[in-house]
């Protein structure tokens, strides 16, 4: 297995990929290496089952890397393409191994610095008020790795014929069993057609099972339309880094169900253009030019137990957006509760208090003035400010 190390020319130092000059620099001397950004080496790939087949995953076993720095034995897991030496902490970039499986076309680059990060996790975890007080120890105390995740990327011209059902509203007068007339309105349904087409670029799947699914989505999407670079091995130094474990057959099936996800939605919107409603929509697509691609992402990842459950948390390393999951604390939840019954409680009180004064107030003007409760008894007025003061109380509730 080939490990690559990239020494600084000037002090002999490891160099690491800067998220600020997006170049390789010496953290002992600040010496830089620019990285070379070759567009003409990211390629869409054109897309059929006979290259799906040939590009899967393979159940490779663990291998052991010997560090150069300190001589020590390295176990590396199957998945990973860049590692850090436990006993020295020299930093290694598998480029063999990586490219044992397919190069990947190209790479977004870490933009957000890990002391943004931190920062972004300090100001997520203070604003998780149902968190026990506990927790955000344990966050300071993790460690936040940067790691690259691979991900598939695919293109589709797509002419989509459909069916479904419209539906077009009409008034109709219906008789009730008390002599009176109701207006009811009834929806008459009609078989329609159409077509619609539209082009996919770039619609991203993920090539690892390592992380959830749920959480990766949340920090999602990526600009991989003007800041995707061609791949170079120098961007991973200093950080973690995936083989893909989804083979290209099946990220393009879940491709396929994003794209029919969105020609549904065109199919409907399209048979509300003639109807008032729209249902059992059934698409027939027909793909054409497809094309893709095998990119790396950079994630910033952190994870920690409480109470004997695992939970993760993530940051896209290209926007700082943050997703994860975290334990709620029962004895804050309760407290919650009991505020909130405590204020229903005091609103439904003052609610009957209000209607109570509004009763003796009506009937003390009709004795003062010498009128009969019923000429100065307004129905509809006491409604009215019934309703006036409820919903008062409902905003003092909100606020």
């Amino acid at each position: 297995m080939s490990e690559n190390i990239y020494y600084c020319s000037n002090c002999g130092g490891v160099m690491e990929f800067d998220v600020k000059t997006q170049s390789l620099k010496c953290p002992n001397c600040d010496t830089q290496v620019n990285i070379v950004n070759d567009k003409k080496k990211i390629i869409e790939h054109e897309f059929n089952k006979r290259i799906a087949k040939t590009i899967a995953v393979e159940e490779k076993q663990t291998s052991t890397m010997e560090c150069k720095g300190c001589g020590a034995k390295v176990e590396v897991s199957p998945d990973c393409t860049a590692t850090e030496c436990p006993y020295c902490g020299a930093k290694y970039v598998l480029a063999e191994k990586q490219e044992a499986a397919i190069v990947p076309d190209g790479i977004v680059p870490f933009k957000v610095d890990k002391h943004k990060v931190q920062e972004t996790f300090n100001k997520w975890i203070n604003r998780r008020w149902l968190a026990p007080g506990k927790l955000k120890h344990l966050y300071e105390s993790g460690k936040i790795q940067g790691v690259y995740i691979p991900y598939w990327t695919f293109d589709a011209d797509v002419v989509c014929d459909y069916s479904a059902e419209g539906g077009k509203h009409r008034k109709v007068e219906v008789k009730k069993d008390d002599g009176t007339t109701e207006t009811r309105t009834e929806t008459d349904w009609y078989n329609t057609h159409g077509r619609v087409k539209e082009f996919f670029d770039d619609v991203q799947v993920r090539g690892s099972k390592n992380l959830k699914d749920s959480l990766l989505k949340g920090i999602e999407p990526y600009d991989t339309k003007k800041q995707l670079v061609s791949y170079s091995p120098e961007y991973l130094s200093g950080y973690g880094a995936e083989c893909y474990t989804v083979s290209l057959d099946d990220a393009h099936r879940e491709a396929n169900n994003i794209m029919e996800t969105e020609l549904r939605e065109l199919a409907r919107k399209d048979v509300r253009k003639r109807y008032d409603e729209v249902r059992n929509v059934r698409i027939a697509p027909d793909y054409r030019d497809e094309t893709y691609k095998h990119i790396l992402i950079p994630v910033y990842s952190t994870a920690f137990t409480y109470a004997n459950k695992n939970y993760t948390v993530l940051v896209n390393g290209q926007t700082g957006k943050i997703k994860g999951s975290y334990p709620k604390s029962p004895v804050k939840i309760g407290i919650i509760v009991a505020i909130i019954a405590a204020i229903v409680a005091l609103l439904i009180a003052l609610n009957m208090k209000g209607n109570n004064n509004s009763d003796n107030s009506v009937y003390g003007n009709g004795m003062e003035t010498g009128y009969s409760i019923e000429s100065t008894y307004d129905d509809s007025q006491y409604l009215e400010m019934s309703d006036y003061e409820y919903i008062n109380d409902e905003d003092t509730e909100i606020l």
